[in-house]
């Protein structure tokens, strides 16, 4: 099959042609990203390649099923950018990859929680200034605490298995139950785990429901003082409500590798530029802030999983044998 390939980097066409080699699909590179001015470009594929921050709303989903395509291949678990109602009535199948390496992305939760416990940013910038100094570096025992895991879904429980493994003790909230993470923690009603955790790491998909599940009436439940983690998707966090509670105090520690308005930041260079998002900059004025740019799944084991799942969806749709681990249209 012949592939548009969207917000393709070098790390993407690198995996990508290697694990091809057991496909044989034409792959065309595209460095932009998918949205309306750009759909122009996949005018004739049967299959178009997205990443998480491309865009296939209901325009985009027209314009590309009358241009010739039946497939999008998402190279990501989350698909909150593609309306699948319009993509279900114009024809066209959604194909995911629904489990690339849970690992990745709850480790790197845990690395962020770990990180502003013990203020790994802030004292390797001493350091490397000649300061010595311990002041504002305290932490605390992770061990004992309560980490309240809002997601209980194949990267909640890896993560939960990793916190459990501190010696905390683990709460989960999730309408529904996986046995998997009863091996490693407890489910409670939100408000309890909001009221009651110490650490709160957000690994539900973004939803209708789960949008801005982080606001000012669930910030203004939780511990003074909590620490919240989101490595989910950005849009799970209200941006401004999380500020207000960073000044208040009664968010303590703030780790995000996603943003909800990223589309116009991450996976680019903006260093030379005047960066005009100021919720965004307001964000990084806060030394218990700490921002990376979505880069939780960026292992090479979860890199590589990517391209041969979202390759053998293409072929398995193309030759209709095999899985294609399709998204269903909501009902």
């Amino acid at each position: 099959m012949r592939v548009a390939v969207f917000s393709a980097k070098d790390y993407d066409r690198e995996s990508l042609a290697a694990a091809n080699e057991a496909h044989g699909h034409e792959l065309v590179f595209f460095e932009a990203g998918l949205e309306a001015k750009t759909t122009p470009l996949a005018q004739g594929f049967p299959a178009v390649c997205l990443f998480v921050n491309d865009e296939a709303n209901a325009e985009v989903v027209q314009v590309l099923a009358a241009g010739g395509t039946k497939l999008l291949a998402l190279r990501s678990a989350g698909f909150n950018h593609v309306d699948l109602g319009a993509a279900h009535a114009a024809g066209l199948t959604v194909a995911r990859v629904p489990a690339y390496s849970p690992h990745a992305v709850a480790e790197h939760a845990a690395a962020l929680v770990l990180a502003l416990n013990r203020r790994i940013h802030r004292a390797y910038s001493r350091v490397r200034d000649g300061n010595f100094t311990l002041g504002g570096l305290c932490g605390f025992d992770l061990h004992g605490r309560t980490v309240g895991v809002i997601g209980t879904g194949k990267i909640g429980v890896v993560f939960a298995r990793i916190m459990a493994g501190f010696g905390c003790r683990v709460l989960g909230a999730d309408p529904h139950v996986n046995p998997d993470f009863e091996a490693h923690g407890s489910y409670a009603p939100l408000a309890e785990v909001l009221a009651a955790s110490d650490v709160i790491s957000l690994h539900c998909p973004l939803t209708p429901q789960t949008r801005h599940l982080i606001g000012a009436e669930t910030i203004a439940a939780m511990k003074p003082g909590v620490m919240l983690i989101n490595t989910g998707r950005g849009g799970l966090v209200d941006t401004r409500a999380v500020i207000e509670g960073l000044k208040r105090g009664q968010i303590g520690y703030l780790g995000l590798d996603v943003y909800e308005e990223e589309e116009e930041l991450f996976f680019a260079d903006h260093s030379s530029e005047v960066i005009q998002d100021d919720v965004f900059m307001r964000l990084l004025t806060f030394p218990n802030v700490l921002i990376t740019a979505h880069q939780g799944f960026f292992t090479r084991e979860a890199v590589r999983n990517i391209a041969e799942t979202t390759l053998a969806n293409v072929s398995a749709f193309e030759s209709g044998e095999g899985t294609v681990e399709r998204v269903l249209p909501p009902e």
